[in-house]
C-alpha cells in the first residue's frame, strides 16, 4: 500500500492569531494555594524531616549508582547524631572493619551512617532525633557517609535534611 502525502499544516498559510493578554481564569479557588512556611512552626511538619548527623560541609554529593549518600566533613571526634528518631536496626562493618550503623524510622525509611568510630548504641536501641550514636574518625577520614533509604533504594538525603 502506498501512503497518502502529508497535507500542509493550516498554520503554514496564515499568520498566528494575536496573543491574548487576558489572564486565564484559575481552575482552583485562590484559597487552595499552598502557603509558604516562613518559620511559624517550630516542630517539623513531617516525620521525614531530619537533622544533619554532623556539623560540617558536604564534600561529596549524592549520585545514584556512584555515591548512594552524601559525605559530610566534620571535626575528628565530633559526635555523629541520629538524623531522626528510630530504632537501631543493624551495626555492621565495612570490608576495612569500619563501623556502619543503620537506623529504621517510620514510613519505611532507613538512615545509614558509615565511616564512624566509637559506636555508642546497640542493635534494638531506640534513639531520639539528635542523640549521639558514634564519633567521627580522626585524620583525613573525619567525615560521615550518610544515606537515606526508602526500603532498600537509596534516595537523595538533601530533601530530608533541614
Amino acid at each position: 500500500g502506498a501512503g497518502s502525502p502529508t497535507p500542509t499544516p493550516p498554520s503554514a498559510a496564515k499568520p498566528l492569531p494575536p496573543v491574548d493578554a487576558k489572564p486565564v481564569p484559575a481552575t482552583a479557588p485562590a484559597a487552595a494555594k499552598p502557603v509558604a512556611d516562613v518559620g511559624k512552626t517550630t516542630q517539623p511538619t513531617s516525620s521525614a524531616r531530619m537533622i544533619s548527623p554532623v556539623q560540617g560541609s558536604i564534600i561529596r554529593a549524592y549520585s545514584k549508582g556512584k555515591n548512594e549518600g552524601i559525605n559530610i566533613k566534620g571535626n575528628a571526634g565530633a559526635a555523629v547524631k541520629a538524623a531522626d528518631g528510630g530504632t537501631v536496626a543493624a551495626i555492621t562493618q565495612s570490608a576495612e572493619g569500619v563501623p556502619i550503623i543503620v537506623i529504621r524510622h517510620p514510613d519505611n525509611l532507613l538512615t545509614v551512617y558509615a565511616n564512624v568510630s566509637d559506636v555508642s548504641v546497640a542493635k534494638g536501641d531506640n534513639v531520639s532525633k539528635g542523640a549521639s550514636i558514634a564519633k567521627l574518625r580522626g585524620g583525613d577520614d573525619s567525615f560521615v557517609h550518610f544515606e537515606v533509604r526508602k526500603g532498600f533504594d537509596s534516595v537523595d538525603p538533601a530533601p530530608y535534611l533541614n
